[in-house]
C-alpha cells in the first residue's frame, strides 16, 4: 500500500466485506483511496497530513478489520472514517488554529461569494476556538456545503442540535464583532 497512490476502482457490495482481509482491505485502498485521500485533503488542507490520514485509515482497517461491520457502503464507512480521524487533529490546538485559519475561512469566503474579509478572519479564530462539535458543525455546514438535516446525519444528532450549534457560533461571532467593534 505504501507508496501506492490510490485510484478509482469498482466498489465491492458492503455484503460481501462483513470479514475483511488483508486482500479485501487492499481492494478498498485501490477502489475508495482516492475518496479518502481528498476528503483528508478537503478538510486538512495539507496534502502531507492528508497522506497520513489516508494511511491511518487503511492500516487501522488492516491491525481491526472487525470494524467494518458492513453496515453501510465501504465508501460511506471510510468517508465517515477519515471525516472522524482529520477532526481528531484538529483537537490539537496548533495543529487546529493553523488548519482551520488555512481552509475554513477560505473555503466559507468561496461558498459565499467572497464576504466581509474581517468576518472570515474572526470565523479562522473561532473555530480554532470553539468546541469541537460546533466546529464541525460549521464546517459541514459552511465548507461542505451541506444542509442542516445532512450535518445532523453526519453529526448523529437532531436538526435542533444543528441549530443549536450553528447558533451558538453566530452568537459567538456576533460578540467578537461587538468586541473588535469598541
Amino acid at each position: 500500500m505504501p507508496g501506492h497512490e490510490p485510484g478509482a476502482g469498482t466498489p465491492r457490495p458492503a455484503q460481501l466485506l462483513v470479514s475483511l482481509d488483508r486482500r479485501d482491505v487492499e481492494r478498498l485502498y485501490r477502489d475508495h483511496g482516492h475518496l479518502v485521500l481528498r476528503r483528508a485533503r478537503q478538510i486538512l488542507g495539507d496534502d502531507g497530513e492528508a497522506r497520513e490520514v489516508l494511511q491511518e485509515v487503511f492500516t487501522s482497517l488492516l491491525d481491526r478489520p472487525e470494524q467494518y461491520g458492513g453496515e453501510s457502503a465501504p465508501s460511506t464507512y471510510l468517508y465517515a472514517m477519515t471525516t472522524h480521524r482529520c477532526f481528531n487533529l484538529l483537537r490539537d490546538a496548533r495543529t487546529r488554529n493553523r488548519l482551520l485559519a488555512d481552509r475554513v475561512a477560505p473555503a466559507a469566503a468561496d461558498r459565499t461569494g467572497g464576504g466581509d474579509a474581517e468576518a472570515h478572519a474572526l470565523l479562522r479564530q473561532l473555530l480554532a476556538q470553539v468546541p469541537l462539535d460546533e466546529a464541525r458543525a460549521a464546517f459541514h455546514y459552511y465548507v461542505d456545503g451541506m444542509t442542516r438535516p445532512e450535518v445532523a446525519a453526519e453529526l448523529g444528532c437532531s436538526l435542533r442540535q444543528v441549530g443549536n450549534l450553528l447558533n451558538r457560533l453566530a452568537e459567538r461571532l456576533r460578540g467578537e464583532r461587538e468586541v473588535a467593534a469598541t
